[in-house]
């Protein structure tokens, strides 16, 4: 199924990459324009997003079916919250125009990971490994890719633990593997990726290295926050005793 050389190049030719990254577009053709063209008049496009949701709806009900039975043996839910989103179309097509990809649906399928995205947002850090340990225990699900930015952080501070992987959908005549991205966090680590995107949004930032390092300082303390939460929870959890220690470091808590 080819989304169209000859189709889809008009398109891109109107854009440029540093438009096209902002979701605006330029001469006579609005964004709502290029979204309905192809949403409306590509079958192909439109059928490829359409197994991507069912992907999504999959991987979720995953998740809702792993905090049902963990709730029953931890007498607590340790998801707080699922978000899923599908990437939109201009972010597709600008990734594939920056990584000089061929303009197919094969080539969308094959190369772009995180068209399908699934958010887990989890109570503590453990759950978050927890929760990945039984995920992937599941014959149906095929790790692709693993990059843990919560033992290891980006250099702005931003932790989660990331995962691509391949789930089957099962339509009325096939079955079909579908690739998503699942970003699992805790809600001291989505409060600070949520803030950082919306400082760092912002054009024109004075003192720029200043406020990188704040953010920085800021996730040091949302990680120290969660350590000291789990360690609150276990504390509970065992009856008592020692009350955990003040000064704990996050690294001491999660293998």
């Amino acid at each position: 199924m080819l989304m169209g050389d000859k189709a889809i190049r008009p398109v891109l030719e109107r854009l440029t990459e540093d438009r096209l990254r902002r979701g605006k577009l330029l001469g006579r053709l609005s964004q709502k324009e290029v979204l309905d063209w192809l949403d409306q008049r590509t079958n192909p496009y439109r059928e490829l997003m359409t197994y991507y949701r069912c992907a999504m709806m999959e991987v979720e009900t995953k998740f809702n079916v792993l905090n049902e039975e963990l709730s029953l043996q931890y007498d607590r839910n340790p998801i707080e919250s699922i978000k899923s989103r599908l990437k939109e179309p201009e972010s597709i097509l600008e990734k594939m125009k920056r990584k000089g990809l061929p303009l197919t649906i094969e080539s969308i399928e094959d190369n772009i990971f995180d068209v399908a995205g699934v958010r887990v947002i989890c109570s503590f850090p453990e759950d978050i490994y927890m929760l990945t340990d039984c995920l992937l225990r599941q014959d149906d699900i095929t790790l692709i890719t693993r990059k843990d930015y919560i033992k290891n952080p980006k250099e702005s501070g931003y932790r989660s633990l990331h995962l691509i992987v391949e789930v089957p959908i099962f339509l009325h005549d096939q079955k079909k593997m579908m690739k998503v991205e699942v970003q699992m966090r805790t809600i001291a680590m989505d409060f600070w990726a949520s803030l950082e995107h919306k400082i760092r949004y912002k054009k024109d930032l004075p003192q720029a290295v200043a406020i990188s390092d704040e953010l920085r300082q800021c996730s040091e303390m949302s990680a120290q926050l969660d350590a000291r939460m789990e360690a609150v929870r276990r504390w509970i959890e065992h009856g008592g005793g020692e009350p955990p220690a003040a000064g704990m470091s996050p690294n001491n808590k999660m293998e």
